[in-house]
């Protein structure tokens, strides 16, 4: 009964319970959806890609102590190495 695994009539019958529970005004749209996904995806994994490559390539930054614009004169002196007073 299962030797085959999948035979052309089982994805005729998922075919067609598919348009049955869904409707023919859904499948459109629903592939739609399916398809703009792929392309952001695709699209992700690509940026990630010329990402990593890019992060390789560069020179290796020196490690020290990072300073955000936002943070207070007192955190900036003692970042730089001047003393806070």
């Amino acid at each position: 009964m299962l030797r085959n695994g999948l035979e052309p009539w089982h994805l005729l019958i998922v075919a067609i319970m598919i348009i049955v529970l869904f409707g023919s005004k859904k499948l459109p749209e629903a592939a739609r959806g399916l398809g703009k996904s792929v392309r952001i995806l695709k699209s992700e994994a690509k940026a990630m890609k010329e990402d990593g490559t890019a992060q390789s390539t560069a020179a290796p930054v020196e490690q020290g102590v990072q300073v955000t614009p936002g943070e207070p004169a007192a955190a900036r002196g003692t970042a730089e190495g001047n003393p806070a007073h």
